[in-house]
């Protein structure tokens, strides 16, 4: 069975964090999937939640019933910068004291870095590991990776390596479908990533939305200015709209008898969150349920 978890983005800037669960439960998800949010844990800032918080969040989990599954942190563990990557390995061991104190045994996130100097974030991100791994042992804590648009690693292959390079059975690696046209250079052979994951039993999440191929019409799916800008662009629209191969997604999971997660992370359509979320879950229920 697939734990189907809500990422409550489309709700931070209109209630608490602690509140999103209580939409969760509203909306029929079981789980959450926390990520970046100024009440807990920020993109590339220590983390700010406090005893609290945590107090809160635990009572909030027992009262509406829904569990923070996972975490979704991203933090630059892979600048170039070595002060900056010391700072954000700091920010990771709070993340890490503050997950294993609600109960959270699995956390997604980000290579980050600098793509523009990718073999010293590559070698960053090594270190980064290394100095972690008493750290993710000692909470009994599993990390799934993903490679993201703009990362010093973009493509599922290599990123799938990297994450074998460790060789840690606690490291896995989570599969982004709307980032499936970035994870591919265009192909979306979601099939074909899904399937090598599994077989090298690594895949333990999969974020669902979907996304427009960037390659499509002579790269001219997205209008950047001027061009050849130092950008990545990238979607997380509701399923259905966009370029995804969904039957191919769903089949495949089936196939493999996938048990792990999904996350619901559809972003930028905040006035239709409700109507989303309730249509993506009920699919996935359909579906995988």
């Amino acid at each position: 069975m697939v734990d189907i978890a809500l990422d409550p983005n489309m709700y931070y800037r209109t209630m608490p964090t602690v509140r999103t669960l209580d939409k969760a439960a509203e909306l029929g998800f079981e789980y959450v999937e926390l990520s970046p949010n100024a009440d807990f844990h920020f993109w590339h800032h220590r983390p700010v939640a406090d005893d609290g918080f945590v107090a809160e969040l635990n009572k909030a989990q027992k009262e509406t019933g829904v569990k923070v599954r996972t975490l979704n942190p991203v933090f630059n563990w892979s600048s170039p910068d070595e002060e900056e990557r010391c700072a954000q390995v700091s920010n990771w061991r709070r993340l890490l004291e503050l997950a294993d104190q609600i109960d959270v045994r699995e956390i997604t996130s980000e290579f980050s870095g600098d793509r523009n100097q990718a073999r010293r974030s590559e070698e960053q991100w090594f270190r980064s590991i290394e100095e972690l791994i008493p750290d993710f042992e000692r909470y009994g804590i599993r990390l799934n990776m993903e490679a993201h648009p703009y990362d010093f690693v973009e493509l599922h292959d290599p990123a799938l390596n990297l994450v074998r390079a460790v060789n840690k059975d606690w490291l896995g690696y989570e599969f982004c479908c709307p980032h499936a046209f970035h994870l591919s250079d265009g192909a979306g052979d979601v099939e074909r990533m899904i399937r090598t994951a599994h077989e090298a039993g690594k895949l333990r999440e999969v974020h669902i939305a979907d996304g427009f191929n960037h390659r499509a019409n002579d790269g001219n799916r997205y209008i950047i200015n001027p061009p050849g800008a130092d950008v990545t662009v990238h979607q997380h629209n509701e399923v259905g709209n966009g370029e995804v191969d969904w039957d191919a997604v769903f089949s495949t999971l089936r196939d493999i008898s996938f048990d792990g997660v999904l996350s619901v992370c559809v972003f930028g359509w905040h006035e239709h969150a409700d109507d989303i979320n309730r249509r993506v879950l009920a699919r996935l229920t359909e579906e995988l349920g």
